[in-house]
């Protein structure tokens, strides 16, 4: 969702945490230093008064979320029917196969 957030225009830290529903701060700074790490985000400093850093999406970062968007449709496409199997299963307390 990170990288989501960011492919249209880059982001500060506060946005980032208002944006990702759930994310505790120490998750969300760990798996932006990660991404830059591995060259999917761009952190850029900029030296003002007060400081200021922006997150981007690099052209790998990019290409990541192209292919990440079937995935993402796919589950779209079936949630509904995930969620009835997953409610039925917890209510038998049994891990149900879906068919």
């Amino acid at each position: 969702m990170i990288l989501w957030e960011i492919q249209v225009e880059p982001r500060r830290f506060g946005e980032l945490k208002r944006l990702v529903p759930g994310i505790s701060e120490k998750m969300l700074i760990q798996q932006l230093r990660e991404m830059e790490a591995d060259g999917l985000v761009h952190r850029e400093m900029f030296h003002e008064v007060p400081p200021r850093v922006e997150y981007s999406v690099t052209a790998l970062g990019a290409s990541l979320n192209q292919a990440l968007g079937p995935l993402a449709d796919w589950g779209e496409a079936h949630a509904e029917r995930i969620g009835t199997v997953r409610q039925r299963r917890e209510s038998r307390g049994t891990l149900e196969p879906m068919s």
